[in-house]
């Protein structure tokens, strides 16, 4: 399951809660604990999401910065100077990022009989978190990452109109594994400028995948209020 399948899942729902029967469902369980339950996670998913492509737009930030760096120096390396600015910007972003997967929390599950719909929600809310929690430990360089996972990764997440080869995949894995803040110095300094775009270029799909996610999610949340509100 990737961005764009999410977005495509909840666009369907959005189509589903139109219909007249499923309307007739929720609004008769207004006030009901499922429903309440329904709309604090869908708020929770809206602002997890939105929380997400702030990562990205800081990584992007980050990432930009070492750029320049670079292009000042001639397109040789980034200045020592500008390396800290960027680790320091980088562990920043990792321990917002940590702390929220630390606080992240599937939605509940209930043991009593749920209406056809709320499963339904309930399903694709599970799937949410699962997606936009990998999509944070992407982001986040974490120590134990390797080339291979974060290959993975962009080639799950990562996947729009574009085509990319294996190798431009592979090149922007090892573009992320080299910006991995737990690298050595030496690893830092040897940042090329080509592995700077393709770790840009990948990221930047993340962020218009994240962003069409944030629309279908939004979508959603204001599809079950107008029915309640109704």
């Amino acid at each position: 399951m990737n961005l764009a399948s999410l977005r495509d899942l909840h666009e369907g729902i959005n189509n589903l809660i139109q219909m007249p029967s499923v309307q007739q469902a929720i609004s008769q369980g207004q006030g009901e604990t499922w429903v309440n339950e329904l709309l604090e996670e869908s708020l929770r998913l809206v602002d997890l999401c939105g929380f997400s492509r702030d990562v990205v737009c800081s990584t992007m930030e980050s990432i930009q910065d070492l750029e320049s760096s670079i292009r000042r120096n001639r397109g040789e390396k980034a200045t020592g100077e500008d390396i800290n600015t960027y680790v320091a910007s980088r562990k920043k972003i990792n321990k917002m990022v940590n702390k929220c997967i630390k606080n992240l929390k599937s939605s509940n599950q209930s043991s009593t009989p749920l209406p056809t719909i709320r499963s339904m929600l309930k399903e694709t809310e599970a799937l949410d978190f699962s997606v936009l929690k990998s999509v944070l430990m992407l982001l986040s360089a974490e120590k134990e990452g390797s080339k291979q996972r974060s290959w993975s990764l962009l080639s799950k997440f990562a996947h729009t109109k574009r085509v990319h080869s294996e190798v431009e995949q592979e090149t922007a894995a090892e573009a992320l594994c080299s910006l991995n803040i737990h690298r050595s110095r030496k690893g830092m300094d040897n940042i090329t400028l080509k592995q700077l775009k393709s770790a840009e270029m990948s990221i930047q799909e993340l962020d218009e995948g994240l962003e069409a996610l944030f629309r279908s999610l939004v979508k959603t949340r204001v599809s079950l209020l107008n029915v309640l509100s109704n």
